[in-house]
């Protein structure tokens, strides 16, 4: 007796997708089996998250054939892919801010749901799957790592055949990581394919059977990532070898630069988290990290520290000067630099080009003086950004939306630090780019603290921080811990702090 063999879950053979400035696919082949986890690799602007909206029906090939379980079919929108059986975690979060977890939950269910069985079921595949999740709370209100939580959870609803997940790990803590994974195991021995795209070499290389690579959106080769090392996938990715980090083995710390001083706030969000006396020094040509769990403090933290909510005036110092009553616009006229976390929105506005992005934060550093715009000065520097950080873009004018997410972070990235900070503070600084940028957005900041700025990392990769700090503390509770050596602890006790594991024994140290 003779087995038929299924059908590949998914097929795409010659997609092509042309932009006006870019071709963003060309000729991609690519079979997905059932119960595959396959990984999709390649740099920042390779054609991978075009490739995913294709299948998920919000991009429509210029030419090429998509089958779905051997059967040719046009999946002309995101609700034909859902009813296939196709759900996609979006790098870019598609969430309305003014409405609840539930109510963005049940727009992309495309039965009608009865809200109270939903927000039910949304606890209990939330707790099950370690993405734990309030249905009430407006979304707008929750950080960034939670509102990945939501379009996990979101798509984990539909129960998929095929599972489309755009750097999922991007702002999860390793704990979440480890369940996701579980999960990710489950569903694909369950009959579920899934469909990989992470930066996270290390993820690709213990998660998925199959990878394939994109380079200048072309299909540039294919690798079991079990075989493979860390190294050489992220050569296949970006055609070279990765540099390696350049640090000063010594280095004379200069002055406090930056101080917080019994920084306490009450949120006023009811799932919020108020800071309770928060104390920080960074010293001029240190490079200081912040670790912790998403939604522990991190965000009023920020809010706090770049200006946006003010409060006392000793609470922040800032090169020796009080700091805490100033708005954002003088706190950076004292040297203060600033990268938020959420790209898109906070640290870019969409519809703008990247020029004039640029004239935001760049005003008073001669891109606008006395107020007057120096559209050709703006468009130097814009054009300098993209070019030194490999921002790939349609030139300067070229909308901040109109990049992918990692080039988007790599602009603003970019951006501050071509504004000869004194002092920076950068959150999240290569979610969602990829090795080769990460590595070298990591090295530019161990350079900019080897010429004596001060540099406050706050980041939810560990690997990253114990790369390129001296010193690492742990916000819990919106609680910080006394800042250790990196040579003084290790992933494993800052993972006990991040659990709030040891936080009673913390707040003692504080305390005595």
């Amino acid at each position: 007796m003779s087995l038929i063999a299924a059908p590949p879950r998914l097929e795409l053979r010659g997609i092509t997708k042309r932009y006006p400035s870019v071709v963003a696919n060309q000729d991609i082949d690519l079979v997905v089996q059932p119960s595959e986890i396959h990984a999709l690799l390649g740099e920042n602007g390779a054609g991978k998250s075009t490739l995913m909206k294709i299948v998920y029906g919000v991009v429509k090939p210029d030419t090429g054939s998509v089958f779905w379980n051997g059967q040719a079919v046009k999946i002309r929108s995101p609700a034909q892919a859902r009813a296939l059986g196709i759900g996609m975690v979006f790098q870019h979060f598609s969430l309305f801010d003014t409405l609840t977890v539930a109510q963005n939950i049940a727009l992309a269910l495309d039965q009608k749901q009865d809200m109270q069985a939903l927000s039910a079921r949304i606890v209990e595949v939330s707790n099950r799957y370690g993405l734990p999740l309030e249905p009430d709370r407006l979304v707008h209100l929750l950080s960034v790592g939670e509102r990945q939580r939501v379009e996990i959870v979101r798509c984990l609803l539909q129960e998929p055949q095929l599972l489309i997940m755009d750097e999922p790990t991007s702002v999860l803590t390793p704990q979440a990581v480890r369940k996701l994974f579980e999960t990710l195991r489950r569903l694909a021995a369950e009959g579920c394919s899934i469909l990989y795209i992470s930066h996270k070499l290390d993820e690709i290389r213990e998660l998925c059977h199959t990878a394939t690579v994109l380079r200048g959106g072309k299909v540039t080769g294919m690798a079991n990532p079990q075989l493979e090392s860390s190294k050489s996938l992220a050569e296949l990715m970006i055609g070279k070898e990765l540099p390696a980090y350049r640090r000063a083995s010594t280095r004379a710390l200069g002055e406090p630069s930056l101080v917080i001083n019994d920084l306490s706030r009450a949120t006023t969000d009811p799932f919020g988290t108020s800071l309770k006396h928060v104390q920080l020094s960074v010293h001029a040509g240190e490079i200081v990290g912040i670790a912790g769990v998403s939604g522990n403090g991190q965000q009023e933290l920020l809010y706090a520290l770049s200006g946006e909510q003010p409060g006392r005036r000793e609470e922040v110092l800032i090169k020796g000067q009080e700091a805490g009553q100033l708005d954002a616009a003088e706190r950076r006229s004292l040297g203060l630099r600033f990268v938020p976390e959420e790209r898109l929105g906070r640290g870019a506005v969409p519809e703008m080009p990247l020029e004039l992005n640029a004239l935001l934060t760049g005003y008073a550093n001669g891109l606008a003086p006395k107020g007057w715009i120096q559209y050709a000065k703006i468009r130097e520097f814009s054009k300098a950004c993209i070019e030194r950080f490999n921002v790939k873009a349609g030139g300067p004018q070229a909308a901040a939306k109109s990049l992918s997410g990692g080039n988007v972070q790599k602009y603003i990235v970019g951006r501050e630090l071509m504004l000869n900070p004194q002092v920076l503070i950068i959150a999240q600084p290569t979610w969602g780019v990829d090795v080769g940028a990460a590595s070298f957005i990591r090295q530019t900041l161990l350079d900019l603290s080897q010429a004596g700025v001060a540099v406050l990392v706050i980041s939810e990769e560990l690997d990253e921080l114990f790369e390129i700090c001296d010193q690492i503390a742990v916000i819990e509770g919106g609680q910080l811990s006394p800042a250790k050596p990196v040579a003084q602890t290790s992933v494993e006790e800052i993972g006990l702090l991040m659990g709030g594991t040891r936080t009673s024994h913390v707040t003692e140290q504080r305390v005595a």
